[in-house]
């Protein structure tokens, strides 16, 4: 991590607090002591913190005005708040009548919301923390992304393959079961694996709830905990006009990180090419833009468009602006832009691409062929959207 400069960049103005969310060891606390190494730290991982402050919250006031004015001019971190969501109100009247700062840092924004924590009512800004993106590794080895995946641990880890599954399978428990999120815990933990093998595609919940043995109302609420637990995104449908056929209710899920796909799908790639490269390559590009949406504060929509006549482009950014198909390939067939081309004729965006692995870029009718890596550069230099 020490060689890795993160790109997001939380500079908070005086009186200014801020949460930074994000799932477990995608760096947030080391990016934090990085960045305000001045900073009093008070890490609710610790047992014997926790116990401490669940029982007497107002442990952190004392606490802080036992502190000289030199010390609290930088913001206080809170690492791992949302286990103690109480805490929130001491925060609250800190900010409130001393002018203090906080960093309020975290993996969970759903216990905080089921416990009705004090969220703070916009005092605080939010930021998101992601796993790599490909701004902060210069060169880019696609094979070590797609299987070892982008989280700072796994990435730069040689003998990644006991941690990444570990730490699926860790945390998922620390994270779901252990903070109380769901009861049935054999049910979520077969709705886990059926996210394996929908992930990225059309989703059914009929189907995975006869899969999990719950009712397709519960399985919606699982994905609902996914999201809040910042383990993955839900994308929608574009559904501007609809002069074709078009699907405008099916959803699709992206999980946070290529390589934790990877193992709930049980995939090791050896080579560029094939069925499961493919989704992988799709995976990784839906990655890098949901990051560069969070981090350049953009906050663009990010869509699919499919008709029933199995016509699709996997995204679509900003209303129709941008439409991405994305393809494994080393070499784009004429016949694998027609969805495109479709949705050019019905929509007309302003830039129309397929994401690549082809060696050089090139323009076929309106439609621009471009390389991951020159697609990764225009993103982040504003080139794209």
């Amino acid at each position: 991590m020490a060689n890795i400069k993160r790109i997001l960049n939380i500079d908070l103005p005086q009186k200014q607090s801020a949460f930074l969310w994000g799932p477990r060891k995608t760096g947030k606390s080391t990016y934090l002591k990085e960045r305000f190494p001045q900073s009093l730290v008070f890490d609710f991982l610790d047992t014997d913190l926790f116990l401490e402050f669940s029982k007497r919250p107002a442990l952190l006031r004392e606490r802080l005005f036992a502190k000289d004015d030199s010390v609290l001019e930088h913001p206080v971190i809170l690492d791992e708040v949302q286990k103690v969501p109480q805490i929130l109100d001491e925060v609250h009247w800190l900010i409130e009548n001393r002018g203090l700062r906080f960093l309020l840092c975290g993996s969970s924004v759903r216990k905080l919301n089921r416990g009705k924590a004090n969220l703070l009512g916009g005092r605080a800004w939010r930021f998101e923390m992601f796993p790599l993106v490909t701004t902060e590794l210069g060169d880019l080895n696609l094979l070590k992304i797609l299987n070892q995946g982008l989280m700072p641990d796994h990435y730069l880890r040689a003998g990644y393959q006991k941690a990444l599954r570990a730490y699926t399978r860790d945390y998922l428990k620390e994270e779901v079961f252990d903070e109380g999120l769901t009861r049935n815990i054999p049910a979520f933990s077969r709705f886990f694996d059926a996210v394996g093998y929908s992930h990225g595609e059309l989703i059914n919940y009929s189907n995975i709830a006869r899969e999990c043995g719950v009712s397709s109302k519960t399985v919606r609420e699982y994905y609902q905990i996914l999201e809040d637990t910042l383990l993955g995104t839900m994308v929608a449908p574009f559904k501007r006009r609809q002069k074709r056929q078009i699907i405008g209710k099916a959803e699709k899920f992206y999980l946070f990180d290529v390589g934790v796909a990877g193992v709930l799908t049980g995939r090791h790639l050896e080579e560029a090419r094939g069925q499961q490269f493919g989704k992988a390559f799709e995976h990784f590009i839906f990655m890098e833009i949901a990051a560069h949406r969070s981090y350049t504060e953009l906050d663009y929509d990010i869509n699919f468009w499919r008709t029933k006549s199995g016509l699709e482009v996997d995204f679509v950014l900003g209303r129709g602006e941008i439409a991405i198909e994305v393809k494994g390939s080393r070499r784009v067939e004429k016949k694998e832009m027609r969805p495109l081309k479709a949705f050019i004729e019905e929509y007309a965006p302003r830039m129309a691409l397929v994401v690549c692995n082809e060696r050089e870029e090139r323009v076929h009718e309106q439609i621009r062929i471009m390389p991951y890596q020159k697609f990764f550069q225009k993103l982040w230099a504003g080139e794209i959207i």
